[in-house]
């Protein structure tokens, strides 16, 4: 990564770092889309039970590996202030700090893991899958934490090339993987639903490997000896991590974790209702890879400037990357309100299923723009390392307006299921108002702060 002087410069340069994050985001989240489409081929008990897995794992991956995401603007800081000898300690208590995450979630897992599905009261086939196919992820949690420390210290240094790599290595492997333990060949069982999440944790522990390797072996990532030593714990060292990365989990666990709320409080429908929302948020959420994927960009440039004090760069970045997103965004609804039958029919056959995903497609092209201003101003802000009143108002934005405002339209009117993604479209236009608020803020704040710097000297 390079200092930049104009605004084509810059743009170029986001673009470098955004595309190969694209890709990777969507080979990532793909894992899960291959999950959900191949497990509705198996059945519709199939498709439910890793619907319900998914909504119960995926808060805790992102919210818990958002944690780790504090390695990214830690590092890029590091990296713009030119003290890249610093940089190793980092990165080796990000891994031992993951490693013990993935143990904590482990433990709560087996023991909760029972008492809440029993609590949705599901049929008692759906209950099997679910249950079987978050067992079978946690076999994968260790490396998949200890990758997103690793994928954070890549991505930091501007190398977001590297890891698009890896995941295009890994994810026609996890096809296969789930092709094979889902219908049962190579004369193995078939395994169905739970099949997937052996296939997606076993695809997680080649990524992990991949990566290590990589950063040992290949440079620039080995001039930085990552593991050529392994420093002792630092609990100062992990208070610095979690101190950043514990508001930007939490910010990411209530907005993913409102879907899953979602998708729990549907479980009073029937089978083909929580199939065809979880076919509709399944597409919405491989088309949030672009804001989200923005939304790392804009971190690690972000703090770069930061680093090395350039604030009026780090504004340019920040707003460059949201007109970029809402552009993206709005062509994406677009296609969505005139093509939601034929993606839908990419997932399922099935007439009934087919028909209300489409309805759900169209909720789900509502929520695109609003995506598209509060993923990206959240990255800018993280890239400034602004992020405990972020996360207030992201729990605000999704659990006190958007989850409430849902379950009132479903329950108190004729709106039914849809009335939660009426909710959800609330939350997130609360959230792109108020997180662009604080973004204005935080830069009228550096600007005050340097003219001040500057009269002073």
């Amino acid at each position: 990564m390079k200092q930049t002087f104009t605004k084509k410069e810059k743009l170029k340069q986001l673009f470098y770092i955004m595309l190969p994050i694209l890709i990777t985001q969507l080979g990532m989240v793909s894992m899960n889309f291959f999950d959900i489409m191949m497990s509705s081929r198996y059945s519709a008990d199939d498709i439910a039970g890793v619907a319900i897995g998914s909504s119960l794992w995926v808060p805790v991956f992102t919210g818990l590996s958002g944690i780790l995401l504090a390695i990214t603007p830690i590092v890029a800081q590091l990296v713009g202030a030119e003290k890249k000898e610093e940089v190793p300690f980092s990165v080796m208590q990000g891994i031992y700090a993951s490693i013990a995450l993935a143990v904590i979630v482990f433990a709560i897992g087996s023991v909760a893991l029972d008492p809440v599905l029993d609590a949705m009261k599901l049929e008692e086939n759906v209950q099997h899958i679910a249950k079987g196919y978050v067992t079978a992820l946690a076999f994968g949690i260790i490396p998949v934490f200890v990758f997103t420390v690793l994928r954070c210290f890549i991505d930091a240094l501007g190398m977001t090339r590297t890891s698009m790599f890896i995941t295009l290595i890994a994810l026609p492997l996890n096809v296969l993987f789930n092709y094979v333990l889902i219908f049962g060949k190579w004369g193995l069982p078939a395994f169905g639903g739970v099949g997937a999440g052996y296939a997606s944790a076993l695809t997680y522990w080649i990524i992990a490997f991949i990566a290590a390797w990589i950063i040992h072996r290949e440079r620039p990532f080995s001039s930085y000896n990552i593991f050529r030593s392994f420093p002792p714990i630092s609990f100062p060292k992990w208070k610095e991590i979690l101190l950043m990365g514990v508001p930007i989990g939490l910010s990411i666990f209530f907005e993913t974790s409102i879907f899953s709320a979602v998708t729990l409080f549907m479980s009073e429908y029937s089978t083909n209702v929580i199939a065809a929302h979880q076919i509709a948020l399944n597409f919405s959420s491989m088309l949030y890879m672009v804001p989200l994927s923005m939304s790392m960009s804009l971190t690690i440039v972000v703090g770069f400037e930061i680093g090395a004090k350039r604030w009026k760069d780090a504004k340019m970045y920040s707003w460059l990357g949201v007109a970029i997103t809402v552009c993206v965004s709005f062509m994406a609804t677009i296609l969505l309100f005139l093509f939601r039958e034929q993606i839908a029919g990419i997932y399922t056959s099935q007439a009934e299923v087919l028909h209300l995903a489409s309805q759900f497609l169209l909720f789900a092209a509502l929520f695109q723009l609003s995506d598209a201003i509060q993923a990206p101003v959240q990255g800018a802000l993280r890239g400034y390392k602004d992020v405990n009143i972020t996360f207030l108002m992201t729990m605000i934005s999704y659990w006190v307006i958007g989850l409430p405002f849902g379950y009132y339209l479903a329950n108190e009117t004729e709106l039914a299921a849809f009335g939660y993604w009426i909710g959800l479209i609330s939350g997130l236009t609360a959230g792109a108002f108020t997180l662009s608020a604080r973004l204005l803020f935080i830069q009228k704040k550096k600007f005050k702060a340097t003219k001040t710097n500057h009269a002073v000297s």
